[in-house]
């Protein structure tokens, strides 16, 4: 067969092959318009699409689903004496995220909010070294650098002491974790695993990532929030530096329910269970939800707990994200909410670190202006913290972006909190990183060239995967 024949066939088996992935995306696809996305650049351009759609285009696993149900189910039933059995006035605005996630304010929760890394991973690392019994530790980003090291030697310290350490980190996201750095722990008695939805060849799957960082001491203390652990984190790498970003430590029965979560990956991963530890009375007066959410559950538990918390301010939201890419749903609670009458604020990167996702959230932003949304760019560094401060007495930090990816393709972790006392807390923290920050206009886009303006129309079709 000559050349030019054999390039032929070539182009019409990947024309069928694009179809067929074409036809894939049709019946699996999570929603219309990646649907359509999908379709449109496999039938014309299957020899761009075709081996992305590999990567990215998968939408099941099922082992994991029917497997993360049955055990979220069975952990969710392990009680706790004296576990919550009613909520103040307050947490019922909130009555629809409890049914969905099958979970319960919790209360007498003592919170501490940890801004920046210096201040979270000198409360995790001082309280790892005082474990006794167990330590979970589960984030999506470990690196093999000064923090990785550090975090490495408490770690194989607990271990050496007889402490049972459980840790657990995303294969994609920790993927230039050298091995070395996960065997030298095994050596030393951690055990230490990456988290996959495909337990025997992930090699395809690049969606469906666990994004959660979780840390929990003894069944008693736990930490979640933004940060995972690497240099950047604590402001040492530019050009983002210096890094912004938000932790929250918590102390009573809500640190039960980030221990299921952990367990319910943990059993997937290993087939075992850990230990289940039963926290400690707290001196606290905050009553704390847990919101573990992810593309395993029966619905989009991760954009609906936005929209929840959205629809639940009367007076002031204001969020903090890296990335604004909202869904249909999010931005119209958000357009709903200042048709309310209630201070709408948005604060959102002045640097980018993924230039696509950096396009197409000024060019939602953009739209945000104009449907009366306020909108601020972080000025000294790049801000990664994901914070949601709802009227005077409500507040949520966790490790949930406000995105495509978070909404539907992550695994994520959150803490909502109604206390004053906490809400007053994060409000100091937001108006100073307000007060770092410059509110845009819509000229912003309006000045932009052209070329600009075009890419964040480009940018923002790939909002479904972004």
């Amino acid at each position: 067969m000559s050349i030019p024949h054999l390039i032929t066939v070539l182009a019409m088996l990947l024309h069928v092959a694009g179809i067929l992935a074409a036809m894939h995306a049709v019946m699996h696809t999570r929603t219309p318009q990646g649907a359509f996305a999908w379709v449109l650049g496999l039938t014309l351009l299957p020899y761009v699409t075709l081996i992305p759609y590999l990567y990215l285009g998968r939408s099941h696993f099922y082992g994991y689903v029917t497997l993360h149900r049955a055990h979220r189910q069975r952990l969710s039933q392990v009680s706790l004496p004296g576990e919550l059995l009613g909520v103040p006035e307050p947490c019922m605005r909130y009555a629809a995220l409890t049914q969905m996630l099958g979970s319960s304010f919790h209360a007498g929760q003592k919170l501490r909010l940890l801004i920046d890394g210096d201040a979270t991973f000198e409360a995790i690392l001082a309280a790892i070294a005082k474990a006794e019994h167990c330590v979970l530790v589960q984030f999506f980003i470990f690196h093999d650098d000064e923090l990785g090291r550090r975090m490495q030697q408490v770690l194989l310290e607990r271990a050496a002491a007889g402490v049972q350490v459980f840790v657990l980190f995303d294969g994609i996201g920790s993927h230039a974790l050298p091995r070395h750095y996960v065997q030298t722990l095994r050596d030393g008695g951690v055990a230490i695993f990456p988290f996959a939805t495909q337990r025997h060849n992930n090699r395809l799957q690049l969606n469906f990532r666990n994004h959660r960082k979780i840390v929990v001491v003894d069944g008693s203390l736990g930490f979640l929030g933004g940060l995972n652990v690497g240099n950047e984190y604590l402001g040492l790498k530019p050009p983002l530096a210096p890094w912004r970003d938000t932790h929250l430590e918590i102390a009573g029965p809500a640190v039960m329910d980030l221990q299921r979560s952990f367990a319910v990956d943990w059993h997937w991963v290993t087939g075992e269970l850990p230990p289940l530890l039963p926290p400690q009375a707290a001196p606290g007066d905050a009553y704390t939800l847990i919101a573990a959410t992810g593309p395993a559950d029966p619905q989009e538990s991760c954009s609906l707990y936005f929209t929840a918390a959205i629809n639940a301010a009367r007076q002031r939201l204001w969020l903090t994200t890296p990335y604004f890419v909202p869904d249909q749903a999010v931005m119209s609670a958000l357009r709903l909410a200042v048709l309310r009458g209630v201070d709408v604020r948005v604060l959102i990167p002045a640097r980018p670190d993924h230039r696509t996702v950096f396009l197409a959230s000024t060019l939602h932003a953009h739209d945000a202006i104009g449907a009366g949304i306020r909108i601020y760019r972080y000025q000294p560094g790049f801000i990664h913290e994901k914070v949601i401060l709802i009227d005077d007495d409500s507040a949520s930090v966790g490790s949930m972006n406000l995105d495509n990816r978070s909404f539907r393709l992550n695994f994520e972790i959150g803490a909502l909190s109604v206390d004053r006392g906490f809400a007053a807390q994060v409000e100091h923290m937001l108006l100073d990183d307000f007060a770092r920050a410059v509110e845009i206009t819509r000229d912003e886009y309006r000045k932009a060239s052209y070329l600009r303006r075009l890419a964040m129309h480009v940018a923002r079709l790939f909002d479904p995967i972004l």
